[in-house]
């Protein structure tokens, strides 16, 4: 076999860094359930006009077809895609499932999708997500918009990493500003202003022009909205002095107005207010969020979602929601590249049993059993070498302590500061910060 070639875009982390992914989705786990969220995992694959009817997806879709499928292309149960987001799938699951749901229904989901970008550092092919939701029947109060950023701030605050500043805005400030100084087509004025971070004003301009119709007043006034920016409900004095008047945009003035206050409560500079947020899907109609970590803005968002009223929707039901996703891989992947992060050792071992010989591996194995039947992570040494070798082995593996078993009597020893004391299997326990692996930002001393 030839020398395998990587495949861009589709990460494999080591095991320490594995470790650490663990550890970050225990805490980002343990958070979202003491807010009350549930687990739930859905299927990776959806059909393909699920996935393509909202928002400019196609492009990134990946196909899933069989290697003799049909060469006309799929269709019917065949056409299948495999999903790009959690959030299109959960409200697939919603409508199926309503029945046996109690509303509002809180969900966490981590899980991996799929997207065909192109990719570049922090951007993947293949990469996991960590999101919540909450739907409700027919309406939802927008206090649970407020909600969302509580949740992230609490989950990224209990991770080793750089702080965080959560960018909200309103899609409804956005749509009734546009409406208000004449623009018909919305959707295509918001992706416009979605690009303004990689375009700059002057291509917004153009933008807005080609594809919203806009006229130079129109687009000056556009752009004057996306730059408010605010870290309290002063942004809301910055709107009406723009003078525009439209019964949905101060709507959404007073919903932004809510979400920036409840998170200033909770975590004061957790929140910003920043008109400039639209979020390119379709399917967003209120509040929309974007995280940065501090350090890292050149990346882009780290976590983002938003409202949505009609993508869990089907004949008369209606299930509104509002939904927010952590980009775990990508999250990492920025961290791993700059060597942000830490762990004490690559493996769970906190014990390595020496064999003293061959003969007497079965008491070895008894003395790891004890161990392990206490939550201490054990594992027996794979020969019955020289002690110093067996020692060596432990190093280099990272595991801090060698057990000896004796005829007198056991005795355990701490190969990091040379310490060896009697011990018995049944009652020893290794201290709390070595019991585990620890995780921490590099330089901690971790």
């Amino acid at each position: 076999m030839s020398k395998p070639t990587p495949i861009s875009g589709f990460p494999e982390w080591t095991p320490a860094q594995r470790t650490i992914e663990q550890f970050v989705l225990d805490r980002i786990r343990t958070t979202f359930e003491l807010y009350g969220f549930a687990p739930l995992e859905t299927r990776s694959v959806e059909p393909l006009d699920q996935l393509l009817r909202k928002g400019d997806t196609a492009k990134e879709v990946y196909l899933l077809r069989r290697l003799q499928a049909d060469t006309d292309g799929p269709a019917g149960d065949d056409a299948l895609g495999l999903h790009f987001d959690l959030t299109v799938p959960f409200a697939r699951y919603v409508l199926e499932n309503a029945g046996k749901l109690q509303f509002p229904f809180r969900r966490y989901q981590i899980q991996k999708v799929w997207r065909g970008e192109r990719p570049q550092e922090g951007r993947y092919r293949e990469f996991l997500q960590a999101d919540i939701d909450i739907v409700d029947r027919d309406t939802l109060p927008a206090h649970y918009e407020a909600e969302m950023p509580l949740v992230i701030g609490d989950a990224l605050r209990s991770l080793p990493i750089p702080p965080v500043r959560i960018q909200v805005n309103n899609r409804k400030i956005c749509e009734g500003f546009y409406r208000g100084i004449g623009l018909t087509d919305v959707e295509a004025a918001l992706r416009a202003v979605d690009k303004l971070d990689k375009i700059g004003p002057a291509g917004v301009t153009e933008l807005l022009a080609s594809t919203a119709g806009a006229s130079e007043a129109q687009a000056k006034a556009v752009l004057a909205l996306a730059e408010i920016s605010a870290p309290d409900a002063s942004f809301a004095d910055a709107v009406r002095g723009l003078g525009v008047s439209d019964p949905l945009l101060d709507e959404g003035v007073a919903e932004l107005t809510a979400v920036v206050e409840t998170a200033a409560a909770h975590a004061p500079g957790l929140c910003v207010a920043d008109l400039r947020i639209a979020r390119g899907l379709d399917y967003y109609t209120g509040t929309v969020y974007e995280t940065q970590m501090i350090g890292y803005e050149r990346f882009g968002s780290i976590c983002s979602g938003g409202r949505y009223d009609n993508l869990a929707s089907s004949g008369a039901m209606r299930f509104p929601g509002v939904g927010i996703s952590i980009g775990v891989t990508r999250l990492l992947g920025l961290l791993f590249g700059a060597e942000a992060l830490s762990v004490s050792r690559s493996v769970p071992t906190c014990v390595l049993v020496a064999v003293t010989a061959e003969e007497d591996r079965a008491a070895s194995d008894a003395v790891a059993a004890a161990l392990r039947s206490r939550g201490v992570p054990t594992e027996v040494s794979p020969s019955a070498a020289k002690f110093g070798k067996q020692i060596r082995y432990a190093e280099r593996r990272g595991i801090p302590y060698v057990w000896f078993p004796g005829a007198d009597g056991d005795e355990v020893k701490d190969i990091r500061s040379g310490e060896q004391v009697p011990a018995a299997a049944g009652e020893w326990t290794p201290p709390r910060a070595d019991l585990k692996p620890l995780v921490g930002a590099a330089g901690t001393g971790v």
